[in-house]
């Protein structure tokens, strides 16, 4: 039988730190059936049902006083074929050992996001990404599902199934944890290959100047600008012939873990103790990056540790709004007398097909803001997301935001599609929570 966490009074806790519940019971099931039957059972005892992953998601989404299905047994890739180019894996897979486990196979995803961290389900459920010209996110390289639903039958959907299973494939690859829990993942996959990585300090004021054409010569462009300067660091990311070049170890320490985790964490608990320094703190830190080249396989350049503990708030905005939106987010900075010390991170993605997608239907740039865990950071989302809202943007689900289903119902045109594809396949609410009522409507 699976194994179940102790007793009942066991409170979890997201990575983030700022969301706690403390669920009825948990249970970490080693195999499809074996959840299936955590499922029937918790609906017999009138309790609701939650999977969780790393708990890398700053809502609650994840958060219940029911059943807490943890899905650390439900690991390793069930299969790879090389002709379709997909590989099928098991839902509670950490992304760093399916990224791992496909470079030992000569495969890669085509893109992925900047921690690994996450489990598969998790970091596709609410919509993980990165940041490409074509290539979208996580989700978006999803070709087949399988998950368990509200009356413990097992269902499979592919965009290639009957029209009921089409349309669960096009919600069910961000289904938030509301449709079912995901026992399988199919993704597509391509052979190994190199990216090229360049990191460059540039003005703000250029960088936005120039922001089309950077984002258009690139495969993968992101920055970082450091409030309370006019600095950024570009990254710019492009298919390489080779040779591999990686960072060096001593450079890729120094700026990977010294500089990134190590001054970065001692920045912002001064930061913490003294705000007023943060101004003086941000001009030196931004300064202190160096230009740099590497080429590597893909998840060696797409990601990187993450080692300082904050909480996020993410917004994508149309892609034609980002260098107003960003505009309007320096000068209220400027103007709030706030002290920010953690960079604001900006992405793009190419308009996808999925419902609930932050993508869904329009190319978009998304703007993260960050604040070092345990420091105020009410007044600068509130502030941030007055401004990110205006621009019709739509809330990373997995990221603090305070938007409801009225609102949604208004940036997503597919929003009624998602609900009612729920009212068909959970209608007694089993994987409700707090965060779905609010977000979706009871």
């Amino acid at each position: 039988m699976s194994s179940t966490a102790n007793g009942k009074n066991d409170t979890w806790r997201n990575w983030g730190g700022n969301v706690t519940s403390r669920p009825a019971r948990q249970v970490a099931p080693a195999s499809v059936e074996e959840l299936a039957a955590a499922v029937r059972r918790a609906a017999e005892d009138g309790l609701k049902v939650k999977a969780v992953g790393t708990g890398h998601s700053f809502t609650s989404i994840a958060a219940t006083d029911g059943v807490l299905i943890r899905p650390q047994l439900l690991t390793g890739i069930r299969n790879i074929d090389r002709q379709a180019m997909t590989v099928t894996v098991e839902a509670g897979t950490p992304l760093k050992r399916l990224n791992a486990a496909l470079a030992r196979e000569g495969l890669s995803l085509t893109n992925m996001g900047d921690i690994m961290e996450q489990t598969v389900s998790g970091a596709t459920s609410t919509g993980t990404h990165g940041t490409g010209r074509e290539s979208a996110s996580i989700a978006a390289q999803i070709k087949g599902l399988e998950l368990v639903t509200a009356d413990g039958s097992v269902l499979t959907c592919s965009e290639k199934g009957t029209a009921e299973e089409r349309a669960v494939f096009a919600a069910a690859r961000i289904g938030l944890g509301a449709l079912g829990i995901v026992t399988a993942i199919t993704f597509a996959v391509e052979p190994l290959f190199l990216l090229s990585a360049r990191e460059e300090p540039m003005p703000f004021e250029r960088v936005l100047a120039e922001f089309d054409q950077l984002w258009a010569e690139n495969e993968h462009f992101e920055f970082y600008w450091f409030p309370h300067t006019g600095n950024t660091n570009t990254k710019r990311n492009n298919r390489s012939a080779g040779p591999e070049q990686p960072v060096g170890q001593l450079a890729g320490w120094f700026e990977d873990e010294f500089l990134s985790n190590g001054v970065f964490q001692v920045a912002q608990w001064v930061g913490r103790a003294a705000p007023a320094a943060i101004p003086a703190i941000a001009r030196v830190s931004s300064k202190a990056l160096s230009a740099r080249t590497y080429t590597d396989i893909p998840y060696k350049v797409f990601t990187s540790p993450r080692r300082v503990r904050f909480v996020e708030m993410e917004y994508a905005v149309p892609r034609a709004a980002l260098v107003e939106t960003l505009r309007e987010l320096k000068t209220m900075v400027e103007r709030s007398g706030m002290r920010v010390s953690f960079p604001v991170e900006v992405r793009t993605a190419p308009a996808d097909d999925i419902t609930l997608s932050t993508a869904s239907g329009r190319d978009s740039a998304y703007i993260a803001v960050h604040m070092f865990r345990g420091t105020p950071h009410q007044a600068y989302f509130t502030a941030a997301e007055r401004i990110f809202t205006a621009h019709e943007g739509r809330p990373h689900w997995g990221k603090v935001h305070t938007r409801d289903a009225e609102y949604f119902a208004r940036v997503y045109p597919r929003f009624d599609e998602f609900t009612a594809l729920r009212d068909r396949l959970d209608p007694e609410r089993l994987f409700q929570n707090d965060y779905l009522r609010r977000v979706l409507g009871a």
